[in-house]
């Protein structure tokens, strides 16, 4: 049943990255659209992420939940050492949901609050994925000090350091990528077609660049990072899948064929990106600074308190599945 746990927990983990980063995208494009375009490509953005807003932080809570239940040692050390970087991801999150909500059913429409909300919006959108892969990149790095002595050492330097920042960016650059892939098969128009296509080139540049930074900060901080991703069997082929499926991506847009195969294939390379990282690493959760980690397998709660949670989320999953299906279903019906 501990098996069982550990695979909801990275299941949750990747679709909240797919379909999550996604809907930050949608934010991340917004902020770099020019004022002449930034009315229609909201138009398109709310068509786009209009089910993935319904049910994306869903993730983020069974994520939230199997840690807290099933691994509450590994919670209880991440929300101490990281506890900065999460506050300022959840803010984030608040302040992005409220300005998406209030710039649309603003009883008072006036062009001051309206500006507010697109700010607190778009700025929201690209500071919460950049923590969430700061977090990330902290937890797997070594970088968390338990031996600490002060403040700065223990709860700023954990997270504040050119391989975390790195990670952040990286996180940023593919959210843009995702959610410019995505909306591309939201919009008829030609000239938008080509727009977004223009925007997914941009961020996929970007985001090879910020993967080049990543692996920089690795060598600079003494992460090991180039260990990890060649010197494993199952990462190596998930970065090969990763470049196939991106240039099999790149062919079908150039050809201008089924539209809606591109998303698979941008979320099918992003699954790989993830899972060249996590098999690496696995079981461990997270490494602190001189080696010792963190295991999914040896710190977690007792066999009954996983036997039940794993229960538990078999049982809701054929619940929350289906009902997830029919909202994408009800959402991309071309008949309202």
């Amino acid at each position: 049943m501990l098996y069982i746990v550990i695979l909801f927990l990275f299941a949750s983990i990747t679709l909240y990255f797919l379909l999550g980063g996604a809907d930050f995208g949608a934010g991340i494009i917004e902020l770099f659209t020019s004022d002449d375009n930034k009315h229609r490509t909201r138009k398109t953005m709310y068509q786009a992420i209009g089910p993935i807003w319904e049910a994306n932080h869903m993730w983020l809570i069974i994520t939230v939940v199997i840690l807290f239940v099933g691994f509450p040692d590994i919670y209880s050390e991440m929300c101490t050492y990281l506890h900065i970087p999460l506050l300022i991801l959840l803010l984030g999150i608040i302040a992005r949901g409220t300005a998406f909500t209030f710039r649309n059913y603003d009883a008072i429409k006036g062009e001051r609050t309206q500006n507010l909300y697109n700010h607190l919006f778009i700025y929201s959108s690209f500071v919460t994925p950049m923590f969430l892969g700061i977090i990330a990149g902290s937890a797997l790095s070594g970088q968390i000090d338990p031996a600490a002595k002060d403040f700065v050492h223990a709860y700023i330097f954990s997270w504040f350091n050119w391989f975390s920042m790195a990670v952040g960016l990286f996180t940023v650059a593919l959210c843009g990528f995702l959610a410019a892939i995505y909306i591309v098969g939201e919009t008829d128009s030609i000239d938008d077609i080509k727009r977004y296509i223009k925007k997914a080139k941009i961020f996929n540049v970007v985001a090879v660049i910020c993967g080049g930074l990543v692996f920089i900060a690795s060598e600079i901080e003494h992460v090991g990072l180039s260990k990890w991703i060649f010197g494993n069997v199952i990462s190596l082929v998930a970065v090969i899948a990763a470049t196939l499926s991106l240039v099999l991506l790149w062919f079908i847009i150039s050809e201008q064929k089924n539209r809606q195969w591109i998303r698979l294939l941008a979320a099918f390379e992003v699954s790989m990106i993830l899972i060249s990282v996590g098999s690496t690493r696995f079981p461990r959760f997270v490494i602190f600074k001189g080696g010792s980690s963190m295991s999914l397998l040896t710190d977690h709660a007792t066999v009954n308190t996983i036997d039940d949670l794993g229960i538990g989320l078999l049982v809701g999953s054929m619940f929350i599945l289906p009902a997830l299906g029919y909202l994408y279903y009800s959402f991309q019906r071309k008949e309202r």
